[in-house]
């Protein structure tokens, strides 16, 4: 049994993250970790689930005490990078879904995994079906060049683009060449109507109330377009993601960046 610890608990994701753990017989829940409510068991806490699993405001603490496998973290750039920071010198493996990591960061932390020779892995989206369309984007874009991504999130969210569009593009631009897009004499009225420049290709990001996680990649080409879309309809659809990163992570030495890197 992996015994696991949750940071971020009452966040959306975290939420989901607590009972989809508490509910595997493969997982044991040992520790939250929460900016409040030091001390206490979730069950004492009104907007937490009515576990007897203790909270802890320092990480490290919590990582000691607990003696825990894997770090499932859900909380921000700042929090999440600290995190796996003491993950690592705790010997522990961290699952990331925190977005807005820097290349800087990523790099910094998978020479820290591949030093200590500890699996990690940090995904931008643990929905399978967004990997999937991020996978289909990258074949599509062989040969349809010309794309735009529209992503659509909550008006929570802190980061644009998102952290999926971002890959998405990065992927495409593995197997594309750099081009600019659209008339070459092309003149914005106003600023960012075109949207965020990704070599070349165009991330347009959307934040509303009601909407959850979701993106679209459009690719034209001669006398046709082709539309690919996925939406997450609530949280629920990033756990299966999650519990195939808790179990894969064990086998790692090294951090793996995106989920797509282990769902072949």
């Amino acid at each position: 049994m992996l015994k696991i610890v949750i940071a971020g608990p009452r966040g959306n994701m975290g939420r989901e993250a607590v009972k989809m753990v508490h509910a595997d017989s493969n997982f044991q829940l040992v520790g939250v970790v929460d900016i409040e409510h030091d001390g206490l068991k979730m069950k004492e806490v009104p907007d937490m689930e009515p576990l007897d699993v203790q909270i802890y405001e320092n990480i490290t603490e919590c990582l000691q005490q607990t003696k825990c496998d894997i770090l499932i973290d859900l909380t921000s750039p700042k929090a999440g990078k600290k995190h796996m920071l003491a993950a690592f010198d705790n010997g522990v493996r961290p699952v990331v879904g925190t977005t807005g990591f820097t290349e800087e960061d990523v790099k910094e932390l998978s020479d820290i995994a591949q030093s200590k020779q500890i699996g990690a892995i940090i995904a931008p989206n643990f929905a399978i079906g967004a990997i999937l369309m991020m996978k289909f984007s990258q074949m599509a874009a062989r040969y349809m060049p010309h794309v735009e991504i529209i992503e659509q999130h909550h008006d929570r969210k802190l980061d644009a683009p998102s952290g999926t569009a971002v890959k998405t593009a990065q992927m495409i631009t593995e197997v594309r060449q750099s081009m600019k897009q659209g008339h070459p004499d092309e003149e914005e009225q106003l600023k960012g109507a075109r949207g965020a420049d990704y070599d070349g290709l165009r991330i347009h990001s959307v934040r509303l109330p009601g909407l959850v996680a979701h993106q679209e990649v459009i690719f034209g080409g001669e006398g046709q377009t082709l539309k690919l879309r996925h939406d997450s309809l609530n949280r629920t659809s990033f756990m299966p993601g999650i519990k195939l990163a808790c179990e894969t992570v064990m086998k790692l030495d090294v951090l793996v960046y995106g989920l797509e890197h282990i769902m072949e």
